[in-house]
């Protein structure tokens, strides 16, 4: 089976290409880095030819503002185009957990209209919902800073492994479309606040993690669900526990 990874040199990319590769597919590497723009489509037609299915792991450079919205809108569109030319199969596309509860925010909406778009083509498709990566907690605790204070509120979350991310993304690339979302969560539940101490602690940060139940995340106030699955979700093995254990001694 062949399969090309559109932003295959990012911190999901490059471990789904690794993932693929072990489960047999071959595998497109596919970004500005290897010479394919989904906004400029350069190299786009090229990178999908022949392929079976095409998961976008894209990501804006900002999140702040209406370049997301211009990103996502304009790569998704050249990137299903150039599907539907090729004849590709299969459309996955990596969002986020909670993203319709949280379009308040210039980066979820923008996300929100990737997905619609997704929808509106009547491509055969599989849009993921993954909740926060372990990796990215690091730079939701620098955006909560507020001098020596890191304001968060207690929002429960259930954050999971890029690592486990890029399995789950395998085996949905390599089964039949679902034409729906499908959820993906981490095995274990924790408060924003709590996660953010526990990592805080780890890397002997002296800021102090203060429970403010109307800090904004991405610019949106939480519900203690917001972050939550509201399905039957996917489950990675990986415990934040391990992971820290793993990254520490990387």
């Amino acid at each position: 089976m062949k399969v090309t990874v559109m932003g295959a040199s990012g911190r999901i990319g490059t471990r789904l290409v690794e993932s693929l590769r072990q489960a047999g597919a071959e595998v497109v590497l596919a970004s500005p880095t290897f010479g394919v723009n989904s906004v400029t489509r350069e190299g786009l037609r090229t990178s999908l030819t022949g392929a079976d299915a095409v998961i976008d792991v894209t990501n804006a450079a900002s999140f702040g503002d209406d370049s997301a919205l211009e990103f996502f809108r304009t790569s998704t569109r050249n990137l299903l185009a150039a599907s539907a030319d090729a004849g590709v199969g299969h459309y996955l596309a990596l969002s986020v957990v909670g993203t319709p509860r949280l379009v308040e925010s210039d980066y979820f909406r923008a996300k929100m209209v990737q997905e619609n778009l997704i929808r509106a083509a009547r491509r055969p498709y599989t849009i993921v919902h993954s909740t926060q990566f372990f990796e990215f907690i690091s730079g939701v605790i620098d955006m909560a800073a507020d001098g020596n204070d890191i304001r968060l509120p207690s929002a429960s979350m259930r954050p999971i492994a890029a690592d486990d991310v890029a399995d789950v993304l395998t085996l949905l690339a390599l089964a039949a479309p679902v034409n729906d979302t499908v959820e993906i969560a981490g095995p274990e539940q924790f408060a924003l606040d709590e996660i953010a101490r526990m990592l805080v602690a780890v890397n002997e940060d002296t800021r102090e993690v203060i429970t403010d139940e109307t800090a904004r995340y991405y610019g949106v106030e939480l519900n203690d669900d917001t972050l939550l699955p509201r399905h039957p979700a996917h489950v990675g093995p990986v415990r934040f526990a391990d992971w820290l254990n793993r990254s520490m001694a990387d």
